[in-house]
């Protein structure tokens, strides 16, 4: 059914009466504008290799991990259809000296500037699981022992694959991050009316998830550290959920954070997974803003039932074991409030320093510490000159 029209209801007199559209059709609306005014969204052709080398420029060689099915229109890589099994990729992005932190400089027309937009340098598959651990290793090696880490991204719902590479390599390029870039992509249609199907592929995703984080746990890495967004949170716990499930928990040890960024997930459902956890260490980072509207539409689609990256109960996630990263008092750079993880990737250095000393310790200059008695505990503020508004940091329990 066409949901730009008039719905009529036709009485057997002929009399006709509009019915009003539920205010889920209006939300929809609100934030699909954004995506309607922009020109174009980055299905095909930008990621075709860009030979030209803009001076100043970042390149970062990210290895990538899919569900996705391989497309063969150039510059595309992957589309939106699930394959049969995990395929793998590795594509080499350029970041342009005009960038601008918190960002992605799009191309207006495909492939790019390399001097004003992020652009592909190099691309190519992967043949299986034994490529893609050498093509790891060899990455790692560049590192010295003890500090060989991987940094694991696993993108939301409405997801391109050219969007979730590009947004990963901007948070790569931001932070500083000293890891080894890992992006797990599963099936999203990038099409705001396919929750369900997005749903479904995130679900689907699971084994090969859990496949994946088996294959950087018996890397060479000393550490893997994982970011997971939106959608991305669901496919993600689960995965660790099957992991301890099995009670195969080899080189689980590797794991240090877990970062879930605007997590997607029903809250009792999220209680119940830590629930599973208990006896072991639990490494979650909650990233939260309280007025992420795109959270507020998937409360809506799921019956009223609150979403766990808009959660205002501090309190009882602390109580789970999970640290809290609020970013309600941060402007978002998005309309919809719900890519506020990647403006954090510009304070990285300093959300390393506070994590590493412990929340409420004074790990370094740039850290502003609360001195107020807090009710939920330790807390700790940072980046409100670079953010315009302060990060708080509530420690888990």
């Amino acid at each position: 059914m066409d949901i730009f029209r008039m719905r009529f209801i036709t009485f057997e007199s002929g009399a006709s009466i509009a019915l009003r559209w539920p205010p889920l059709f209006f939300v929809i609306l609100a934030l699909a504008a954004p995506l309607v005014a922009c020109a174009s969204r980055p299905e095909s052709g930008f990621l075709s290799p860009v030979a030209e080398v803009a001076a100043g420029s970042s390149n970062h060689t990210l290895l990538v991990a899919t569900t996705r099915q391989r497309d063969a229109r150039p510059g595309t890589l992957f589309n939106g259809e699930r394959a049969s099994s995990v395929d793998y990729a590795t594509v080499e992005v350029s970041i342009p000296p005009t960038h601008v932190p918190g960002k992605i400089e799009w191309p207006t027309t495909p492939p790019g500037d390399a001097n004003a937009n992020f652009v592909v340098r190099d691309e190519a598959y992967l043949d299986g699981d034994k490529q893609f651990v050498q093509a790891l290793n060899a990455q790692l090696a560049t590192r010295p022992r003890g500090s060989r880490r991987v940094l694991l991204f696993i993108h939301g719902y409405n997801t391109m694959f050219a969007e979730g590479l590009y947004r990963f390599a901007q948070v790569v390029h931001d932070s500083d991050a000293p890891a080894v870039p890992v992006f797990f992509t599963w099936a999203s249609h990038g099409n705001l009316a396919d929750y369900v199907y997005d749903t479904n592929s995130a679900t689907a995703a699971r084994d090969d998830l859990v496949h994946t984080f088996r294959l950087l746990l018996a890397s060479d890495a000393d550490q893997v550290n994982v970011l997971a967004h939106s959608m991305g949170n669901w496919v993600t716990v689960e995965a660790f959920r099957q992991i301890k499930i099995s009670g195969d928990l080899k080189n689980v040890n590797k794991l240090h954070y877990v970062f879930l960024a605007a997590p997607d997930i029903d809250l009792d459902v999220f209680k119940s997974q830590m629930r599973s956890f208990q006896g072991t260490h639990k490494p979650f980072y909650i990233v939260l803003s309280q007025d992420d509207k795109a959270l507020w539409l998937s409360k809506f689609i799921a019956g009223g039932q609150g979403r766990l990256g808009a959660d205002k109960n501090i309190g009882e996630l602390q109580a789970l074991g999970a640290t809290v990263i609020d970013l309600s008092d941060v402007n978002g750079a998005d309309p919809s409030n719900h890519d506020k993880f990647s403006q954090l990737a510009t304070v990285a250095p300093e959300l390393r320093a506070v994590l590493a000393g412990g929340i409420g310790t004074n790990p370094g200059a740039n850290v502003d510490q609360s001195a107020a008695a807090n009710p939920l505990g330790a807390v700790t503020t940072l980046g409100g000159a670079v953010l315009g508004a302060p990060v708080r940091i509530f420690a888990g329990q």
